[in-house]
């Protein structure tokens, strides 16, 4: 057994099905011991009908707190005791801090996305942004775009049934910020996308086209769109650079970001919720996400 586990060590955990494959347990404990916590990191396999009751055994054990992966998201937003702002918008969450007995529900997934473009010198304050996608990915960065103070974003999603989430994404921003512009559109509108792409400054992939078996697809296949002052992101993280990055870097796109520091980033955003410490984000990166 590791020397370093005593009877004083703090718990935090993942929970979700499946779990076997995270690299959570590995990215924490070596967080964690990197900088001199006493904390350990585990992953529980729970499915969606045993959300609540793990999650009440978890304030029993005295866990610290928690990751939340799918399909516990949602359910898990309905038994925390507060929200964040993003949270409460996006209606799911995937970090929840314990302190006094009391659950304290975040969504990280966007504050990576917006981290991300910051660590390549873009701030979303006051950009107009285009976002195709209406998912659980789409929504947080949707949200904590409008969050961070863009000024326009435009959905564009297929009319399948995530379209009605987009719909209800950009009631939720307007009434919470009504000083943020929010449009929804379909997908299939080719027009439609171009021009909102014209007008826009980042132009994001939040859907899962560009990752297997959809790795040699994109969504915008003209790439004529594309041009040096578009930042352009994309949420997929395998593979590192999609066909949809590929492209923007091809045709002059200055920025151009894949998914993989999001995923980095969103996690040092809730390492920082658990412990008020800085995740070692360079060392992490190297170890775990190169």
């Amino acid at each position: 057994m590791e020397k370093r586990i005593t009877g004083r060590t703090g718990m935090f955990c993942l929970i979700g099905t499946p779990v076997g494959h995270s690299g959570s347990p590995a990215m924490y404990n070596y967080s964690f011991a990197q900088t001199g916590l006493d904390h350990a990191y585990l992953a529980y396999d729970v499915p969606l009908e045993k959300t609540e009751e793990a999650v009440n055994a978890l304030k029993v054990l005295g866990c610290k707190g928690f990751n939340v992966t799918m399909p516990c998201k949602t359910k898990v937003a309905e038994l925390v005791d507060e929200l964040s702002d993003a949270a409460k918008l996006i209606g799911a969450c995937n970090t929840v801090v314990i302190k006094d007995g009391k659950l304290y529900g975040n969504n990280t997934d966007g504050m990576g996305f917006v981290r991300n473009l910051r660590e390549n010198g873009v701030d979303v304050k006051g950009k107009r942004m285009t976002v195709m996608g209406a998912g659980g990915a789409a929504t947080a960065i949707q949200v904590q775009s409008a969050l961070d103070g863009a000024a326009k974003i435009s959905i564009f999603n297929r009319k399948d049934e995530f379209y009605a989430n987009a719909e209800r994404t950009m009631a939720k921003i307007k009434e919470m910020l009504p000083e943020c512009e929010v449009n929804v559109y379909p997908l299939e509108d080719t027009e439609k996308l171009h021009a909102e792409i014209a007008d826009s400054d980042i132009l994001v992939n939040a859907t899962k086209v560009g990752m297997k078996p959809l790795d040699d697809q994109s969504l915008v296949e003209d790439t004529s769109v594309f041009r040096p002052d578009l930042i352009v992101a994309d949420a997929v993280y395998n593979p590192k650079e999609t066909k949809f990055v590929q492209s923007a870097k091809a045709a002059g796109c200055k920025v151009a970001v894949g998914g993989i520091g999001m995923l980095l980033w969103q996690g040092a955003a809730a390492f920082h919720l658990f412990t008020g410490k800085d995740m070692p984000t360079d060392e992490v990166y190297e170890l775990f996400f190169k």
